[in-house]
């Protein structure tokens, strides 16, 4: 495959040609014959679902493969020299000094036992041996102001745990930049992060890379992110590069099935549209068919597909790996809003409140962290809430469900109020109210079966038979698209999207009214996030459930929510009809929590591959 080239120098700072990684163990490929390169100041976008193998490729430009997996042939050019030729010395000497690395969990990369500025010192130590002493302190402190951070020493003295994700985040940026290298590799930086803190982040990756001509791969399935940042996209699947190209023509004009499918499945912060979840799941390596890898899950596949596909020059740098191309995009059709379910326009009934919070006031400690918060959910309706990490949505969430229980004003449910704390619930209250966590991996016990997961809350809530409980466990998981071959199924052997499925599915076994969503698509791939929501939907529909979604994602909550409520500092600044809030907006947090938000121009035919 030809490489794209993400900028417009003399020639690539860092060029991949025909990169292949297999298992250790065998010659199952995880990444097959991808190319791209990249020049001085440009970034380049990695997108693709959970598992297309766009972090495995971004490693390997570090010459790194991670354990039961090797790099088995293909060139990383840098610097007149092939990475993937170096010995290890020559590769410990590379890593952070002229190729650094981002990882996606700050929390874990960086060390809980040390200080911000041993850390950051140790950097500059490691890589740039001559530097005094004193010299050192103040390029740590001129790191601090690159990444937008107070230079005093009340950062450098601090433990990672106490600062904030973004600062978290913003460490590591520093800490990878330190050195001033070529090449950076940022994995997934911003997932989990609010708008504003993911829009400083973003702002400076930008700035750091034109500020000193370093060359970037960002990787992300966050395709608004990308958008925003990127000069050129990879678009990975099942190990492959579908399409690459310029920024503006792959996500304007998708070429390829893959890439509009994605698209599709893209809420957008500009106006409301149905998100497409894509049918089926990636093949896993060693079961991927000959030819065309999406074949199996595109409408437009033919026998043709199952030949070797080559790659097809578009123009203009834009090229896509697919023969059926002109078919579809002439078959492409506008997916158009139907107005039911989330989303729609007019608000259910006032005088039928299924969650009313009146002046609630939660302090963690001697820390107020609500103050006065009032809101009114109707029955069968989805009410958002957002704002920056650290307003307090959490903490209402955690309130109303009474995981938290320092608090005092009023939660009513259903008619009724609810003390604070579960212990202080009756089982019915219990009950009535469910909550989904943010994330899938830590929420259900590996050890345990999906079945006994599920079975867990129907013991608790109801006195009911073996055989009718199994019949309940099985009905839940077939609610969420799962079915009963999931039973004696274990969680680390489920995708993060069917991990988020069986949280669902445990909840609505307690046949609840209220459900608490808090940031549970955060994590999530674009395709199986709007799944999720189409699904939620459908329960709210069917089952007729009342949402309270908490998120940061503003596009998504264009999508979804009836109403919405932004917080900032423990206080509702503005609530009211999602389209009126988000439109027209009227106090200043929520005009710059919009105009902080990623955009992205979206196609006006994304194909509906449901």
């Amino acid at each position: 495959m030809t490489a794209v080239h993400a900028g417009n120098g003399a020639g690539p700072l860092l060029n991949v040609e025909d990169l292949r990684v297999t298992l250790a163990s065998s010659s199952v490929e995880i990444v097959s014959g991808v190319s791209f390169s990249v020049e001085r100041g440009a970034v380049l976008g990695l997108v693709g679902e959970s598992g297309s193998g766009k972090t495995t490729a971004a490693l390997a430009v570090l010459g790194y493969a991670r354990r039961g997996l090797q790099i088995s042939s293909g060139t990383v050019a840098f610097g007149g020299r092939d990475v993937l030729r170096m010995s290890p010395s020559e590769l410990r000497d590379l890593r952070g000094r002229a190729i650094a690395y981002v990882a996606q969990d700050p929390s874990s990369a960086l060390n809980p036992a040390l200080k911000v500025g041993y850390q950051l010192a140790e950097v500059l130590k490691i890589h740039e041996s001559s530097d005094p002493g004193r010299d050192r302190a103040a390029r740590m402190r001129e790191m601090l102001r690159e990444v937008r951070l107070d230079t005093t020493d009340s950062v450098l003295n601090a433990y990672p745990h106490q600062l904030s994700g973004g600062q978290q985040q913003r460490i590591m940026i520093a800490m990878a930049f330190a050195c001033r290298p070529a090449v950076i590799v940022l994995d997934e930086p911003t997932t989990g992060l609010d708008v504003t803190t993911q829009r400083h982040v973003l702002d400076t990756v930008r700035d750091l890379c034109r500020s000193y001509g370093t060359g970037a791969i960002y990787v992300s399935h966050d395709l608004a992110v990308v958008a925003d940042i990127a000069d050129h996209v990879a678009v990975m699947y099942s190990g492959a590069v579908v399409e690459l190209g310029e920024t503006s023509a792959v996500m304007v004009r998708p070429a390829h099935p893959y890439t509009r499918a994605l698209l599709a499945a893209v809420p957008s912060a500009d106006r409301r549209r149905e998100l497409s979840g894509i049918g089926g799941r990636p093949p896993a390596p060693g079961q991927r068919p000959s030819g065309c890898m999406f074949a199996p899950r595109c409408p437009y596949a033919v026998a043709e597909c199952a030949a070797e596909i080559p790659l097809v020059d578009l123009g203009s740098g834009h090229a896509a790996r697919c023969i059926r191309l002109a078919t579809a995009a002439a078959a492409a059709e506008p997916t158009e809003s139907s107005g039911d379910g989330f989303g729609s326009d007019e608000t259910a009934a006032r005088d039928d409140v299924a969650l009313e919070v009146r002046n609630l006031r939660a302090s963690y400690g001697l820390k107020q962290v609500l103050n006065g918060v009032a809101i009114s959910v109707a029955r069968r309706s989805c009410f958002a809430v957002v704002g920056e990490s650290g307003s307090g949505k959490t903490t209402l969430a955690r309130c109303i469900v009474g995981m938290h229980t320092q608090w005092s004003g009023e939660v009513v449910i259903g008619g009724r109020a609810v003390r604070p704390g579960v212990a202080r619930r009756s089982t019915d209250d219990v009950r009535r109210t469910q909550y989904i966590f943010q994330n899938p991996y830590g929420a259900l016990n590996p050890r345990r079966t999906i079945g006994a997961l599920l079975d867990q809350p129907l013991q608790h809530f109801f006195d009911l038979g073996w055989q009718e409980r199994r019949d309940r466990i099985v009905s839940a998981l077939e609610a969420v698209s799962l079915g009963a071959d999931f039973v004696e199924r274990y969680p680390p052997a489920l995708s993060g999207g069917e991990r988020q499925r069986v949280a669902i599915a445990r909840a609505l076994v307690a046949e609840p009214d209220v459900l608490v969503c808090d940031e549970i698509t955060s994590a999530l791939d674009v395709s199986v996030q709007a799944y999720v929501v189409n699904l939620l939907r459908d329960l709210q529909v069917s089952r007729g459930l009342t949402l309270l979604f908490i998120t940061h994602n503003l596009a998504l909550v264009r999508t979804i929510a009836d109403e919405v409520a932004v917080m900032s500092d423990g206080r509702i600044v503005e609530t009211g009809r999602t389209l009126d809030v988000l439109d027209n907006p009227t106090d200043d947090y929520t005009i710059e929590l919009l105009a902080n938000a990623p955009s992205i121009a979206l196609p006006e035919d994304p194909v509906d591959t449901r």
